[in-house]
């Protein structure tokens, strides 16, 4: 199995914290955030290399950062040539990237590389082997303006998705999912059908809202929290939370 981390924003939501270092490398207590998602990702004994894919900006820091971080994985970091938000390749572009440089021919976890989380990823993983199916992760949020935020889903009584909706002005469920996917190797062609034919490449729920209506796609739902830092104020908070874990 391989695992890709999607690290090619530009983050600037965060300014100034993030003029000059990507967001996956800004610390929590002193342990930059893509450590605490590649620690997690080296649990799960099946996989065996790491893709990160940077942006042509940020793409020296992520080098710099594979040099001194040791894992047993083989480690490899793409640049996927985009310089601004005009002509990036949007996450589901961005995995395509890396399916076609890397040749991936395996079962791939797909990690954003900004979500801090606090529940076992291995638990994930196995909830996937034991479904044989793609999977995507999700988790109860009973506050409304939240679900309007992310990607809503609706779950039959076996966990399968029946409906997702990036951001929708309605929710329709109090179940939203994170971004992070698990796919079949049999799936992958597939990314490169969903964007051949002209369809949303920026957000990476926007594939598995499609997925679910070509095969079945199932969720896990998790325990714990996840934490997407999108500002200034959220990056303090998680900062004071886990300090206070610790």
């Amino acid at each position: 199995m391989k695992a890709i981390i999607l690290a090619a924003g530009y983050a600037t939501r965060l300014y100034p914290l993030t003029i000059d270092k990507p967001k996956a490398l800004l610390p929590i207590c002193e342990k930059p955030i893509l450590n605490y998602i590649v620690e997690e990702i080296e649990t799960i004994s099946e996989i065996d290399e790491l893709t990160i894919v940077s942006n042509h900006k940020f793409y020296p820091n992520f080098v710099q950062w594979q040099e001194t971080y040791k894992s047993r994985l083989k480690i490899n970091v793409l640049n996927d040539k985009s310089t601004d938000d005009s002509n990036k390749l949007g996450a589901v572009g961005d995995i395509q990237f890396v399916i076609e440089n890397m040749k991936i021919s395996d079962d791939v976890l797909i990690m954003a590389g900004d979500n801090i989380f606090t529940f076992k990823l291995v638990d994930y993983y196995n909830a996937y082997k034991e479904k044989d199916a793609d999977m995507i992760l999700t988790k109860e949020i009973n506050d409304v303006e939240d679900l309007k935020r992310m990607a809503n889903v609706t779950l039959d009584e076996t966990g399968r998705v029946i409906d997702l909706v990036e951001k929708p002005p309605v929710p329709k469920s109090n179940i939203a999912a994170f971004a992070s996917y698990i796919y079949k190797k049999e799936t992958l062609p597939l990314i490169k059908q969903y964007l051949d034919e002209g369809n949303n490449p920026d957000a990476p729920g926007f594939f598995p809202a499609w997925l679910h209506k070509v095969k079945p796609v199932y969720a896990y739902t998790f325990d714990g929290e996840c934490y997407d830092i999108g500002t200034p104020q959220s990056y303090a908070q998680v900062n004071e939370i886990f300090a206070k874990k610790a």
